[in-house]
Formats: structure tokens, sequence, C-alpha cells
């Protein structure tokens, strides 16, 4: 009997430690354990926030057309005009020319004032004409340096590189983030009174190589580059400051000359493009290529794929003003596929193309939509550029006496 209830004692503990566990996990602590917090689970179903289309939403209407909008000002100091530019038209950025220059430290105390105007959290871009040579905006303290065509026929990528840098850095040292240059037009009429030694040189591969290397210079150094003058301003006679130039060649022909650098920079990205006001019968034989949504929309954006920001040249050019009210001209270049009007002249000129841009989407001749687009892409470049997380060290500790040198540098390498 004894061994009958041994066996089945055995068996029963057999039995037990065969059957299965409880494997229902304990609960999770409410608490953290440690101190460390406990782990929130990750939504990957979440989209990336777009802080650019967020705050392009945030902006009132006034904002989005000033941001369409660089003007030129009076003055070597802060007035009431300028001022209410920056304020009520809340223009996109100011370009400075001769008249606002004086000394470096002239313009770095007016740019800073400028600077502390812009209560917004969108920057302004600060422009200049600075390509070298004979069109060169900084103050007289600068050593002048070459013309461009100089430069080209050195044929040395690391020395046009450099020259970029140059130029941004005296770009930078004044406060200013925007450059209308390098010139990407090829000089090829002899007779051209407005381009001429502004080239790097006489052929396409010689203008693409050199004026890459410029425009990368320029990047380098936090300064947006703005290539021009799109479609090609060299094989020109006439001045465009004064009428308007017209180019004879067919389309091919431009493909297969003037539009080589320029398709060579939209492949490198290039951050903006300034557009040429001269006319092109072949392409379209009613508009300059300013108002031509024949050059902006079917050629630069749609065969050159250009996403990027465009600007026009300064619309109060006789080729423009001698021909168009600068009303309707500024509408005409929106609805072509232009971003920025460059308004550089007259100061009630803002304001009247402010107000008519105002009236053209009331009239439904502009839409939203295509505001918005123009505007997402001036924010996006802003972004890039001009935000304080981008910018490199305070332009304001560039040495002018080291930028002298690196000019003198570069002007013994001609010699």
């Amino acid at each position: 009997m004894k061994k009958l209830i041994l066996l089945i004692s055995i068996i029963s503990i057999l039995l037990t430690a065969c059957s299965p566990q409880d494997t229902t996990p304990s609960p999770m602590p409410e608490e953290p354990i440690d101190g460390l917090p406990i782990e929130e689970p990750v939504d990957e179903t979440k989209e990336e926030v777009d802080e650019i289309q967020e705050k392009l939403e945030s902006m009132t209407l006034e904002e989005k057309i000033g941001q369409l909008m660089i003007v030129g000002f009076e003055g070597t100091q802060l007035n009431e005009n300028t001022r209410s530019f920056i304020e009520d038209l809340k223009v996109g950025g100011l370009v400075f020319f001769g008249r606002n220059i004086e000394t470096r430290d002239q313009v770095v105390s007016l740019v800073e004032e400028i600077k502390g105007l812009n209560q917004g959290d969108i920057p302004l871009f600060l422009a200049v004409d600075e390509e070298g040579g004979s069109v060169s905006r900084v103050p007289k303290e600068y050593k002048r340096l070459p013309d461009s065509i100089k430069i080209g026929d050195l044929d040395d990528d690391d020395l046009a590189f450099q020259y970029g840098q140059l130029l941004g850095n005296r770009v930078r040292s004044l406060g200013l983030n925007l450059d209308f240059a390098p010139v990407m037009d090829i000089h090829s009429n002899p007779n051209n009174p407005v381009i001429g030694n502004r080239a790097y040189g006489t052929t396409p591969d010689r203008v693409t190589k050199i004026g890459l290397q410029v425009a990368a210079g320029l990047r380098d150094r936090a300064v947006i580059p703005s290539i021009k003058h799109f479609p090609g301003h060299g094989d020109t006679s006439t001045d465009s400051h004064i009428e308007l130039p017209v180019i004879g060649k067919s389309l091919q022909e431009l493909r297969d000359f003037e539009l080589i650098p320029f398709k060579a920079a939209v492949g490198e990205d290039i951050e903006m493009v300034m557009v040429a006001h001269i006319l092109l019968p072949s392409i379209d034989d009613e508009f300059p290529a300013t108002l031509s949504s024949k050059v902006i929309a079917d050629l630069l954006r749609g065969d050159l794929g250009y996403d990027g920001v465009i600007i026009t040249d300064d619309m109060t050019m006789g080729a423009i003003v001698n021909n168009y009210s600068l009303e309707e001209a500024s509408i005409k270049f929106l609805k072509a596929g232009g971003d920025i009007l460059l308004i550089c002249h007259g100061e009630e000129n803002p304001s009247l193309v402010f107000n008519r841009i105002m009236q053209a989407l009331e009239d439904g001749e502009l839409s939203m939509e295509e505001i918005d687009k123009k505007v997402y892409r001036i924010l996006e470049l802003k972004k890039t550029y001009l935000t304080d997380e981008n910018l490199q060290e305070n332009p304001y500790d560039i040495q002018l006496e080291d930028l002298n040198i690196q000019a003198q540098e570069i002007i013994d390498r001609i010699r």
C-alpha cells in the first residue's frame, strides 16, 4: 500500500513539472524605473512638419505681396520712405546702390537699423550688384577688383572659386546677403554696350566653367548668388537701361550658345535667376523675356526644369517703362511665372506695384495659389541662407585688410 501511495506522488510531481507555465507578462510599472521616463510609442504615420508651409499659412495677404518685391531706396541713412517700405509694404528686401554706400561703418550701421525695423521673423534680402571690375558697389576703401573677363582669361577653376569667395566676403562684410552675380552672359558681340568685360569669356564653355565656380564661391561664404541675365544678354548692341534690345536668333541657336551656361547652372540648383529685358522674336515676338510666359514658364521652368526663385532685372529700366506701365508689366511678369520684382528707382513705385498686385488678386487676374507658390519658394531660400542656424561667423569679424590682401593676390596673378 505504501508503495502505491509513493508511486502516485511521483507521478503527480512529474505532471506538475511538465504542465505549461503562465506566460502572461507582468504589467508595466506605472512609475518610471530609476528615474527614467516611460517611452511613448512611436507614431510612424505622423508626417514631418513643413515649417515653411506653416509660416506661409500664418502670413497676411500684405506680407505675402511684400515678399514679391525687392526695392531700391534713397540716402545713406534711414529715412521715412525706407521705413515705410519695411513697416507698411513689408517688402521682401532692399537693394543697395552707390547712393546708399559711403564707408563700411556707415553701411553696417544702416544695415543694422534696417534689420531692427524688420520686426517679423522673415529676414530681408539685402542685395547688391558686386561683380567686381566695373560693376562694384562696395566702398572705396575696398581694393578694386579686375574685370570678370580677366578672371575668365586665366581659365583656373580654383582661382575662380577663390574670386567668388572674395566677392562673398566683401558682400557679407557689409551685412548684405544677396549678390546679383555672377554674369552668365557670353561676350559674343563686340558692339555690346552693357555686357562686354563683365562676362567671363567669349565661349559657352569658358563662361559656364568660370561662372559656376564663382557662384560656388559665393555660396561657400553664405551669400546667395543670382545669375544673370537669362536667357543671355551677350549678343546685343542696345543698352536695355535705355531701350529694348532685340535678338534675332532662333531657339535652336540660343540652345546651342546663350542657354548653355544657364542650363548648367540650373543643373547645379542655382538659387536665383535674373531675367533680362530683351525681346526674342523666335520665342515671343510680342513681349520681352521679363514679361513672357513663353520664356519664363515654358523655357526656363518647363524645358530647363528650373524651380528656384526668378527675379526681374530692374523694372524701372527704359526697356520696360518706355514701353509699358510699371504696374502692368509687374503683373505680366508674375503671371508669366516669375517670383520677385526688382524695383530700383522711384520712391512711389513700390506702393503703386503693391496696390496693383492687390487689385489683381481681388479681380481674379492673379490667384492666391500662384502667389503662395512664389512666396513658398522665397521663404525656402531665406530659410536656407538667412536664418540664424545657417549663418556662419559674424560677418563683421571679416577684416578689411585681409580682403584687400586677397584682392591684391588676384590682381598679381593676372599680371
